[in-house]
C-alpha cells in the first residue's frame, strides 16, 4: 500500500499537472470506485469544478475544488496518473476518469481496493487521522508525550493511523530499525532518549524516501507513471537473512499484529 512518501510524491506530480484545470467530464467503468455519493451524482457534481489545489493528509490525496474536496486513497494498487487524452486506451485497469481539457487524470487500480470520495469538507472527514509525522508542529516531545500510556508495540501503534498519519508496514520497519528500537518494545516502555531518536528516525527516513520518489515493490507508480527508487536502499523491509547494514546481524521477520515485520535482532532493543 502507497505510504506517506509515495502519496507525497503523487500529490506533487499532480500540483504541477493539474492545479487550475477544470474538471470538463468524468467517467465511472467501476463505480464501487466511488464511496460517496452515488457514482450519478458523483459525476454530475465534478463537472466544471476547477482544482484549486491538491494536497495530502495521511495516506489521502485532497484535490481542493470550489465548495467541495476531492479525496482518492489508493490502498493497495491504485494508481493516478495523467495522460494524454488520445493516451487512455493504453492503460488495462481504468476505475474512473476525469477529463481536464487536453489531459485525463485516470484513477488505475489492479486489484480494486482503492476509493474516491467527493466531500464537503476534507478536514472534517478526516478529523480522526493522527498528527502529521513531518509537521514543524510534531516535535519529539509531542511524540514523547503520546506515547506514555499506551501499552501497544511499537510497531504496531505506528501503523495506527489514529495515532499517527500517513506510515505503514515498510517505513515503520525502516523507522524502527534506524532509531535501533524493537517492534515489540511497548511504546510505553521508550525512555527520552529513545522517544527523540524515533522522532528524528521518523522525520529523516520520510523525507529520504520522498527525495528517492517513493518505494516501487509491485505497482505503486508517480503521476507520471514512473516507478519510485527508495526499494534499492530499504535496510531491513523484505531483506529476511541478509546482513544488518549496522552491525552485521542476519535480518529477522516475524508476525505481529498479522503483518511481516523486519528487524535486527542484534542492535534493535
Amino acid at each position: 500500500m502507497p505510504e506517506l512518501p509515495e502519496v507525497e510524491t503523487v500529490v506533487r506530480g499532480l500540483r504541477q499537472r493539474i492545479t487550475g484545470r477544470t474538471i470538463t467530464g468524468v467517467e465511472v467503468y467501476w463505480e464501487r470506485a466511488i464511496a460517496t455519493p452515488c457514482p450519478s451524482e458523483f459525476a454530475a457534481q465534478l463537472v466544471g469544478q476547477r482544482i484549486r489545489s491538491v494536497d495530502r493528509r495521511g495516506k489521502f490525496v485532497v484535490m481542493g475544488l470550489e465548495g467541495a474536496d476531492l479525496l482518492v486513497h489508493l490502498r493497495m494498487t491504485g494508481q493516478l496518473l495523467v495522460v494524454p487524452a488520445s493516451q487512455a486506451h493504453a492503460l488495462r485497469h481504468v476505475r474512473v476518469a476525469l477529463a481536464l481539457g487536453d489531459l485525463l487524470l485516470i484513477f488505475n487500480d489492479a486489484r480494486k481496493f482503492g476509493r474516491m470520495a467527493l466531500v464537503p469538507d476534507a478536514r472534517q472527514w478526516l478529523a480522526a487521522l493522527g498528527p502529521e509525522p513531518l509537521d514543524p508542529d510534531f516535535t519529539a516531545a509531542a511524540l514523547a508525550a503520546r506515547l506514555q500510556r499506551r501499552r501497544l508495540p511499537i510497531k504496531s501503534l505506528l501503523l495506527d493511523q489514529r495515532f499517527l498519519a500517513g506510515v505503514g508496514n515498510i517505513y515503520a520497519d525502516e523507522v524502527l530499525h534506524a532509531a535501533c528500537i524493537a517492534p515489540t518494545r511497548p511504546a510505553s516502555s521508550l525512555s527520552a532518549a529513545e522517544a527523540e531518536a524515533l522522532h528524528a528516525a521518523l522525520q529523516s527516513e520520510l523525507q529520504r524516501a520522498i527525495a528517492n520518489r517513493g518505494t516501487t515493490l509491485s505497482d505503486y507508480r508517480d503521476a507520471e507513471g514512473h516507478s519510485g527508487a527508495h526499494q534499492h536502499t530499504l535496510r531491513v523491509y523484505g531483506r529476511e537473512g541478509e546482513p544488518c547494514p549496522r552491525c552485521g546481524g542476519a535480518i529477522a521477520r516475524m508476525r505481529l499484529g498479522g503483518r511481516s515485520s523486519y528487524h535486527c535482532p542484534r542492535c534493535q532493543r
